[in-house]
């Protein structure tokens, strides 16, 4: 069964969401990888605030490619979102409540992510050509010189999604590394 989610997250979504849920997100989502996430801390550091509000937004590690004529966008699947790491603790305690991305996520991040109750959503890597039909506008918003790697303001629709850390403390790679061992 998969559940739909309307952006931005609410209480209640946090709530109900539970690692292993097959979710379609629909609304805004906002891209930011590690080029725009190293800007980001580095500028709030000094003084200047964030380029978008992370009140219960969802930051989507992609760095798409550009669409061909008549495409909204072009490819656009996960990245490794290990990468990251080193700045989310500061983005969730600034409001941020869900990332997307793809692979395992350090102790620190998984710590602030129960602390600030938020969500780590796992996208299918290698699939980045059918997400992107789920891309319905695109918008750079922010760091524009940083090419793919800019902040764009994304509208979804059914965006295709699988909950793999909750705020609940689950963890959907614990849990299957923990069944197939069994």
């Amino acid at each position: 069964m998969q559940k739909k989610v309307n952006l931005p997250l609410q209480e209640a979504d946090l709530i109900s969401l539970r690692a292993g849920d097959r979710v379609l997100l629909s609304g805004v989502v906002y891209t930011a990888r590690d080029a725009a996430h190293k800007r980001m801390i580095e500028q709030e550091i000094e003084g200047i605030p964030f380029p978008i509000d992370l009140t219960n937004q969802v930051l989507y590690y992609v760095g798409p490619t550009p669409g061909r004529p008549g495409e909204v966008i072009g490819s656009a699947g996960p990245t490794t979102s290990g990468r990251m790491d080193a700045y989310t603790p500061r983005l969730l305690e600034a409001g941020l409540k869900g990332m997307i991305g793809k692979g395992y996520r350090s102790e620190e991040v998984k710590q602030a992510m129960r602390t600030n109750k938020a969500i780590y959503f796992g996208a299918v890597g290698g699939a980045a050509a059918l997400i992107a039909r789920s891309i319905k506008s695109s918008e750079v918003i922010a760091y524009e010189d940083l090419g793919t790697e800019a902040i764009r303001r994304l509208t979804v629709e059914n965006f295709p999604v699988f909950v793999i850390n909750d705020i609940h403390g689950g963890d959907l790679y614990e849990e299957g590394t923990a069944n197939f061992k069994q």
